[in-house]
């Protein structure tokens, strides 16, 4: 594939000390010996090495600025929106990687913020060249005969095996919550708030009360966010505050939140809150474990289908107007690999015959709070050798992949014939960037 993909972590891990030189101009953009370099550490973190490492790195950095000189003559942006969302992605990954948040930040020896500043910039310029490729390659597609011309072009003793997959359905319920459970929780919220208002500290109650607790130890802040970004209920009250005030106690799909503005940045707000999730006791969970088993005995009495069912009662939005089916998020396909299914699931179904219909299973949803479900095997395929009658998405997905490749190559060899590229002699060597050459 000769899209480009730079992996970056904060600099802090690359010593400072190094002196600075310009290894290569192209258009208005230039690639720093540092830039090389970091990246190259980085590498040898990861135990990557080999003697053309450095050549491949200078050659993707060339190609990154090639896509960013061209982003700035054909006015492609992206918003502070797309640049901070990356940036809290990021930092949630390496969160989870190292453990927390305060690890991390031991780890780097300096703060969230401030390694969210560092990146900041090399983070706009990845989405940049993401969005330059994506314009370069939007209107590429592969017909049905393309895909069989491709698959045919590979040597047999070369086409890939298939892991075994299946495909999997479940409708999920959630426990209701009892209305006495909730007045309990709105009641609670309304006395902090009323404390607040008398002049207690809202980031004290969040750090003390909050049961968010990604932010309970930032006193409840959340960071800048834009619209969309938010259930909307929460971004509903949240955008119509101002500065210092404090919204009134609302309801969403998480639970129950007071919400103070800190400040708002053009289309942007951060605020603070305080979220209070109400219990879901032993009879509720009951109520929800019997209303499953009712659905169940009335799928496997023909009275309604599983598809239908989930439509209709399944509390899971991500699968119910999918006839329940589980998604891979890799391939955006219904078909799942045993690495794919979550391992307690997996030894649940793994011998369970097709069609037939579990009892009640407890399971976590995307907020965390606990669920049950039913769910059962609507498909199974062994392992086997690639062949487009039953793998034709997946042969579509390379071919396409081929295809968009190709026109980068197109593009790049274009390019080049109009962009002012210098390339520093310290890397003549590096026969990896010949093809640089003979540029104006």
């Amino acid at each position: 594939m000769f899209f480009l993909v730079l992996v970056l972590l904060p600099s802090t891990t690359f010593c400072q000390e190094l002196l600075d030189q310009i290894l290569a101009t192209v258009g208005n953009q230039i690639v720093l010996k540092s830039d090389v370099e970091k990246q190259y550490v980085q590498l040898l973190a990861q135990g990557g090495d080999d003697p053309n490492t450095r050549c491949q790195l200078f050659d993707q950095l060339i190609l990154q600025k090639l896509l960013l000189n061209q982003a700035t003559i054909d006015s492609v942006t992206v918003s502070e929106a797309q640049v901070d969302g990356e940036l809290d992605r990021r930092m949630r990954f390496y969160i989870q990687q190292i453990g927390s948040e305060e690890q991390l930040e031991a780890y780097f020896k300096t703060s969230i913020r401030q390694l969210k500043d560092e990146l900041r910039d090399v983070i706009k310029d990845q989405l940049t060249v993401q969005t330059m490729q994506s314009k370069i390659t939007k209107d590429v597609t592969v017909t049905p005969n393309d895909v069989k011309v491709y698959f045919e072009s590979i040597p047999n003793d070369s086409v890939p095996y298939i892991d075994a997959e299946m495909e999997v359905a479940q409708i999920v319920r959630r426990p209701p919550v009892s209305e006495e459970e909730k007045k309990a929780v709105r009641a609670l919220l309304e006395e902090y708030r009323a404390k607040i208002a008398s002049g207690d500290d809202f980031a004290v109650y969040a750090a003390l009360y909050s049961q968010d607790p990604g932010s309970a130890k930032k006193g409840g802040e959340l960071g800048f966010f834009d619209r969309g970004m938010m259930v909307p209920e929460f971004e509903a009250a949240a955008f119509s505050l101002k500065p210092g005030e404090m919204s009134m106690v609302i309801e969403t799909k998480y639970g129950f939140h007071l919400i103070q503005m800190i400040d708002r940045r053009g289309n942007q707000v951060n605020v603070r809150h305080i979220l209070l999730q109400p219990r879901v006791n032993d009879a509720d969970l009951y109520k929800c474990v019997n209303y499953l088993d009712s659905l169940r005995s009335a799928i496997e009495a023909g009275k309604i289908s599983f598809e239908e069912a989930a439509q209709q009662y399944s509390d899971d939005e991500d699968t119910k107007n999918n006839g329940g089916l589980l998604i891979n998020p890799e391939t955006n396909t219904t078909r799942l690999s045993p690495d794919k299914v979550d391992r307690m699931l997996f030894f649940q179904i793994d011998t369970m015959p097709i069609g037939r219909i579990s009892p009640p299973l407890r399971t976590s949803m995307s907020d965390g709070k606990n669920a049950y479900r039913i769910v059962t095997v609507k498909s199974r395929m062994p392992p086997h050798k690639a062949n487009l009658k039953d793998d034709y998405q997946k042969i579509q997905e390379v071919a396409l992949s081929e295809k968009q490749s190709k026109a980068m190559s197109d593009w790049v060899e274009k390019k080049k014939k109009t962009t002012y590229i210098k390339i520093n002699d310290d890397f003549s060597g590096c026969q990896l960037l010949d093809h640089w050459k003979n540029t104006p």
